[in-house]
């Protein structure tokens, strides 16, 4: 399905939780025929835990050196289409070597289609408050001016598919040729 395309360099899928990086990554992965790496499935295969175990064995701050360390790691491999945590954009030195390597993808979803996919899951350990919509309503309004920095933003739709969503990813890539060709 992926003839057709030469991709150049790693594409960095960012954005909050439930703005769906792993579910469009892979999709986008499949049309592309390259590679699909999630870091955050990366960090819970080296250790071994699940990243909310994680959180609450050793904390934020060192679940963030892991997630720097394999995300500097990913982005040196063959290039694809590289899933982060909603956290991982917002470190500087993380901005700072996506740039250099990679490109950065903003997956631009409004707060209440963040909701309505967040609300039901037990997997966010940032949303473990007494009130989680008012704690991913904070989150968003400190994370939507970094994620802004993205070199590109796709806009997500409730109505759209995860296809249109990857479809739409990648007509925003072929605008970049360093990025994304056809051949």
């Amino acid at each position: 399905m992926g003839m057709g395309y030469r991709l150049n360099k790693t594409v960095v899928l960012v954005g909050m939780m439930g703005a769906g990086k792993s579910a469009v990554g892979r999709v986008l992965a499949d049309i592309l025929d390259v590679p699909f790496l999630d870091s955050d499935a990366e960090i819970e295969h080296a250790a071994n835990m699940t990243i909310p175990e994680i959180f609450a064995r050793d904390g934020e701050p060192f679940f963030r050196e892991r997630e720097a360390q394999v995300i500097s790691r990913l982005l040196v491999e063959a290039p694809g289409i590289l899933s982060t945590g909603g956290g991982a954009y917002m470190q500087e030195a993380n901005r700072a070597e996506i740039h250099d390597k990679g490109v950065a993808v903003w997956l631009d979803a409004d707060l209440d289609l963040l909701w309505s996919r967040v609300r039901h899951r037990d997997t966010r350990p940032l949303l473990r408050t007494p009130n989680p919509r008012a704690t991913l309503s904070e989150l968003y309004r400190k994370r939507v001016p970094i994620y802004a920095l993205a070199e590109l933003r796709v806009r997500a739709d409730p109505s759209y598919t995860l296809h249109d969503m990857a479809r739409r990813v990648v007509k925003v890539l072929l605008n970049r040729p360093d990025v994304l060709e056809k051949t």
